[in-house]
């Protein structure tokens, strides 16, 4: 593969999918500061309504991610990005030219649409180029793009909107130029590999008998067989990431909101809090991939590891006396958390997943992560609404995490662990 598109091919991509992460963050966190001053355009609107603008875009981002998985794996994730990016920026357009709540759902969605052809181009490239011994580092580096833009869009957006006084649709433009940029980017950057897609096509019929012949002539070496798409090994991995998001996509959506009205937070203070999550993201995820690397066969129990700390902060951040010990909880969330343990579980599904169709397969586990993020905003939204209080929403979020934690628990610590 080096040779065919040069020996440092793999660190473009990694590069080029990072700041894409950049760039896809930035959008997704830089609205949630200012749903007041989005309100003053639209009119006043529930909290369950508001929290629906994000559930509008993960709507439409889950929705792609089976379908684009299968597009990736036919045609190619360069001839998959490039269309998808520019529905990304029509979305983003129509949500700062937005005059009412219903035109920045439809904006929600067709950016949620156009975004939803990334996970699978990302990390099925990913997958593809980077070295074995270099993939969980790899795949951090290429997440930690997240981390980044959640810091750029939040406080940002903070920035922009409630201390320079400026509309909130300036931050929204801005990350419209950004998507445009992108797809420039990965018309410069990426190598078209849509021949390559239909060799592999070709030659799947004839791999397959070659396999199945060299299976019958010699030594099996593995007591476990690498799992199938819904085996219970996957589905239970299909559910650690839905309930792993859940609590995350809760927190990034709605703590502002709880910050501002039940803790008394205001001004830029409140994207800055909220950023500490992403301050310490960037070194955990570079440190617990680089363990999985050097343990790959151990890739389970560190996943293990990190939902259960996951938990805990969770559970105890509600109790968190003032800002500053909050602070330092969402430091540790950051370290040990959703962001940490992603490039490990993306690491882990592609090591079991089955190399001809491994963006399929990226792409079904990650629509069971972000359905949750289709449901956290509204569901959270909704208990304040009838509750008065953001606390039970992080609760229920957090019992999630513990269920989750336990099934994977169950179901994939006890064998060992197929690598590639």
């Amino acid at each position: 593969m080096a040779d065919i598109y040069g020996r440092n091919y793999w660190k473009r991509i990694i590069f080029t999918f990072c700041i894409g992460w950049v760039v896809i963050w930035v959008y997704r966190s830089m609205l949630s500061p200012v749903y007041t001053e989005i309100q003053g355009t639209i009119g006043e609107q529930t909290n369950a309504a508001m929290g629906l603008i994000s559930s509008c875009y993960f709507f439409g981002y889950t929705a792609l991610q089976i379908p684009s998985g299968w597009l990736v794996d036919r045609f190619g994730q360069k001839r998959v990005l490039i269309p998808g990016f520019l529905i990304f920026a029509a979305g983003a357009t129509l949500i700062a030219t937005a005059n009412s709540l219903t035109s920045i759902y439809l904006g929600s969605v067709l950016a949620g649409v156009g975004c939803g052809v990334y996970y699978g181009a990302a990390f099925s490239l990913t997958a593809q180029h980077v070295p074995t011994d270099k993939k969980g580092v790899g795949t951090a580096i290429v997440n930690s793009g997240s981390a980044l833009g959640m810091i750029l869009g939040m406080t940002g957006s903070s920035y922009i909107v409630k201390q320079l006084n400026l509309p909130w649709q300036t931050m929204v433009f801005i990350s419209a130029g950004l998507i445009l940029f992108m797809v420039l980017w990965y018309v410069i950057m990426l190598k078209d590999n849509m021949a390559e897609k239909r060799a592999l096509r070709k030659n799947n019929t004839e791999t397959a008998s070659t396999t199945i012949s060299h299976e019958k002539n010699e030594t099996v070496t593995t007591t476990t067989e690498r799992p199938r798409l819904f085996s219970l090994r996957f589905i239970a991995c299909y559910i650690l990431y839905f309930c792993t998001c859940y609590a995350y996509y809760m927190i990034v959506t709605w703590l502002p909101s709880f910050l501002e009205t039940e803790r008394g937070i205001s001004g830029g203070m409140i994207g800055l809090i909220v950023s500490m999550i992403s301050v310490t993201a960037i070194p955990g995820a570079l440190l617990f991939s680089r363990i999985s690397d050097k343990k790959r066969e151990k890739k389970n129990l560190v996943i293990t590891f990190l939902e259960i700390c996951a938990f805990v902060l969770i559970a105890i951040s509600m109790f968190a006396p003032n800002a500053g010990v909050l602070a330092i909880i969402l430091l540790l969330y950051g370290l040990l958390g959703k962001l940490a343990v992603d490039p490990v579980l993306i690491s882990y599904m592609s090591d079991q997943a089955d190399p001809k169709s491994i963006a399929t397969t990226l792409g079904v586990f990650n629509f069971f992560g972000m359905a949750s993020s289709v449901v956290a905003p509204a569901l959270t939204g909704s208990i304040i609404d009838i509750t008065g209080s953001g606390e039970l929403g992080f609760y229920v979020g957090a019992a999630l995490l513990a269920v989750g934690t336990i099934l994977f628990a169950l179901t994939n610590t006890r064998q060992k662990v197929t690598s590639i």
